[in-house]
């Protein structure tokens, strides 16, 4: 059936306080001349459902807060948004039916818990569908159908009023548009949006495989790579070769025996203790000249130490010569003075030289016995490294001795077998390099094999897929026509009613839903003004009959007009044919639809069949802030002619 959509209450908190407007009739019409802000509530509405809609500068100067309070299906909701462009992505959200406040709702779309899925949810409407272009021509799952796109079926903008239908002249929304109205009269399901979006997919990963399959193919055949066949029969070529190989290796290593006889391991002996007694005499060497380092650095020192007692005797036997006559202090003459036997003129302190020349004696003979130790050590220990050095070398003849002899026993019945064993060692190495050669090469034609694996299985799937959209969309043939053929005859009983100008026969197109005037595109008919927004008109209204009388469509019944006789002038008999159309769908469906109409000059026949909300410049929407009048007021909407 039908979806209950409702615009109950709208709330605008300006920085001057609030303004209140209801709508409890199912038609309503703002009027009031241009610039009072009847498009600008419009907008107001779009904003708060969580859509881009263009803001006043009253708006961005004045309001603070906007709250809608709206009926979805089975839900009554209050969604409050603010303008503070730091808070403006969060929707406060109320359940009406529960009284219950819940968690805050993302105006983007793409969040975990946004107002898109709240909304789609509420309309019986899955969140995460996907518009995408006819099969077979794309390779994208296409763009996200959002409540955005449902609005632009219940929103025609003052901008499109006289000028384009549901946005149809943006080429790149074509499929989007066209997904929305088959979603909304029935004629496809989610099931069918989800395998045209997988099967484009599916496409794209197709082109992709064959496009490598191609490449690596291209590749192997530029490089002048062997085929498959060649390189496994060179492969097995590589392995024969290598198996050969080490079998010969292994009978050479069988063949060379260790030599046993007694004398050569006799040499072998005594090579060994060679080596073992030229590695102890060079450790005894080392050590040797560690010690005469050791002794030389002590002899210094004591050669240091008497150098500096000689230094302080001789200083003081020529310091005891000198007789001071004249303090060296106080410059006072010493001569006069008395000095006892023994005493120091200059300190009257006893004599102690005698016994520091017997001190110094003592030191002296100690260190020169330490000098002549140190020397006879150091002799002794020099002709013991002579001693070490000489023996090294007779271990090093030793040795080379011993090594040659042991080489001329073992040569004879060696050295060829080692040759041998080397030239099998190289051919075995020669052979793993092949194999590993050919090994590459067959891995990429194993890969070429997988790509051209997965090529077709993505092909079949394909396949199968678009069979089964096509059996879907065959099924769903026959309702297409009856759908688009009711709204046919609805849309030209519309047309001939309001008797647009020059316009005999109207109908809608069966693939792309757009109406047709006389056979022709509505665009080339007219390329804006009065005859495109009564085509508008009776369009919209017709999908809402047809939708309201079919019922079992999930189209939502509401309808936002902005500034339909805008683009009129002076065409009275077609702005009254408007009305009368939109008065007589809101009476026939009372409470099931709800229609709310910005215009600025309304047919005085007809008032009585709607609620009127006035509005003028000393009364505008926003009335909490004063209006700067006629000719202060720059339109949001420059309406084509």
């Amino acid at each position: 059936m039908t979806t209950k959509f409702r615009l109950e209450k709208v709330e605008i908190h300006s920085t001057e306080g609030p303004v209140h407007f209801q709508f409890p009739s199912d038609l309503t019409v703002l009027a009031g001349p241009t610039g009072v802000g009847k498009t600008t509530l419009l907008e107001l509405i779009k904003w708060g459902l969580g859509g881009d809609g263009q803001l006043a500068p009253v708006v961005t100067d004045h309001v603070l807060d906007l709250s809608l309070q709206i009926t979805v299906g089975e839900s009554r909701f209050r969604l409050s948004r603010s303008l503070d462009v730091t808070k403006r992505n969060n929707v406060r959200v109320t359940d009406l039916v529960t009284g219950e406040r819940l968690k805050d709702h993302q105006v983007k779309s793409g969040e975990a818990s946004s107002l898109n899925t709240l909304l789609m949810t509420s309309l019986g409407l899955p969140s995460n569908m996907r518009a995408a272009a006819q099969t077979g021509r794309s390779t994208k799952a296409g763009a996200r159908i959002t409540f955005a796109d449902i609005f632009t079926y219940m929103y025609v903008p003052q901008s499109e009023i006289n000028r384009d239908i549901a946005r149809s002249q943006d080429s790149y929304l074509e499929p989007k548009r066209k997904a929305v109205f088959e979603l909304l009269f029935g004629l496809a399901d989610p099931e069918l949006f989800e395998k045209r979006s997988e099967a484009n997919t599916l496409k794209g990963s197709v082109e992709e495989a064959a496009d490598h399959h191609e490449k690596i193919l291209q590749f192997l055949q530029d490089s002048n790579t062997q085929s498959k066949e060649e390189a496994e029969r060179e492969l097995e070529k590589a392995l024969n070769s290598q198996r050969e190989a080490e079998e010969q290796r292994a009978q050479i290593r069988d063949d060379i025996d260790p030599v046993t006889d007694r004398e050569t391991q006799a040499l072998r002996d005594l090579l060994n203790e060679a080596e073992r007694s030229l590695a102890d005499a060079r450790s005894a060497e080392v050590a040797l000249r560690r010690q005469v380092e050791e002794l030389s650095s002590e002899r210094r020192r004591v050669n240091a130490d008497l150098a500096r007692l000689n230094r302080m005797r001789d200083a003081g036997e020529r310091l005891a010569q000198i007789e001071f006559t004249t303090c060296p202090r106080c410059m006072q003459a010493l001569k006069s003075r008395e000095v006892p036997h023994g005493h120091c003129r200059l300190c009257l302190l006893p004599d102690e030289a005698a016994s520091t020349d017997e001190f110094d004696q003592y030191e002296t003979v100690q260190l020169t016995d330490q000098l002549e130790e140190m020397e006879k050590q150091l002799t002794f220990t020099e002709q013991q490294t002579q001693n070490a050095r000489q023996l090294i070398l007779d271990r090093q003849e030793l040795v080379r001795h011993l090594e040659a002899a042991i080489d001329t026993r073992t040569a004879d019945r060696v050295s060829p077998r080692l040759q041998a064993y080397s030239d099998i060692s190289e051919k075995i190495a020669a052979s793993r390099v092949a194999q590993k050669h050919f090994e590459n090469v067959l891995h990429q034609w194993d890969r070429v094999a997988d790509l051209a694996h997965t090529e077709d299985e993505l092909r079949k799937k394909y396949e199968r897929l678009v069979r089964q959209i096509e059996q879907k969309e065959s099924k769903l043939q026959e309702r297409r026509r009856y759908i688009v053929g009711e709204i046919s005859k609805e849309f030209n009983r519309v047309v001939s009613e309001l008797q647009i100008p020059g316009v005999q026969e109207a109908s809608i197109h069966q693939t792309n839903y757009l109406p047709l005037l006389n056979g022709k595109p509505f665009r080339q008919f007219s390329r804006g003004g009065g005859i495109v927004t009564a085509t508008q008109v009776a369009y919209w209204t017709a999908l809402l009959a047809v939708a309201l009388r079919e019922r079992e469509v999930p189209y939502p019944t509401f309808l936002l007009l902005d500034s339909p006789r805008l683009a009129l002038n002076e065409e009275q008999d077609l702005t009254t044919g408007l009305y009368r159309r939109l008065g007589t769908l809101a009476e026939a469906n009372a409470s099931r639809v709800q229609i709310i109409v910005a215009d600025h000059a309304l047919p005085a026949a007809y008032r009585k069949d709607y609620a009127e909300i006035t509005f003028g410049y000393t009364k505008p929407t926003i009335s909490s802030i004063k209006h700067p009048g006629k000719g202060g007021v720059k339109p949001l909407v420059t309406t084509a002619s």
